[in-house]
């Protein structure tokens, strides 16, 4: 049996201008995402609702790996005005969009009922390889 995990990235910044959505359902469907940074603490895999980011060297692992329930799309990286006074000198690293696609109890990523995003043991185990000490975890108990 799979264990899983609901996992709660760090939120480092939220949609950009950019951002194409269609609020006309819930969550709203995102068709284009511009995620812009206020501020960042590092993780490897950050999120704003309904959507997440991780790096290139997270992205590279997971597919790697062959996990499942998940694909990734370009994303444009903006700074707010806060980040550039705040942080002027702090390079971001290349992020991707991380679409999460995944069947219910049966992909490596999957979002639960409640919209959070759901991963198993062995997505858990790559991503705790990398950073993610901002995120919080819990055991994910509706797949027994």
């Amino acid at each position: 049996m799979n264990r899983y995990y609901y996992i709660e990235p760090e939120v480092a910044g939220g949609l950009g201008k950019g951002t194409q959505l269609d609020h006309r359902v819930h969550p709203p469907i995102v068709k284009f995402l511009e995620y812009e940074f206020d501020g960042w603490l590092g993780d490897d895999i950050l999120e704003s609702f309904p959507c997440f980011i991780v790096t290139n060297r997270l992205k590279e692992r997971i597919e790697s790996e062959k996990l499942t329930g998940v694909f990734f799309n370009d994303v444009i990286v903006s700074k707010s005005q806060e980040f550039l006074d705040f942080f002027p000198d702090t390079e971001l690293p290349d992020f991707f969009w991380l679409v999460v696609k995944g069947e219910y109890c049966k992909d490596d990523f999957f979002i639960g009922k409640d919209y959070r995003l759901v991963v198993s043991e062995a997505a858990y185990k790559i991503i705790m390889f990398f950073k993610a000490e901002n995120a919080l975890f819990e055991k994910f108990e509706m797949c027994i």
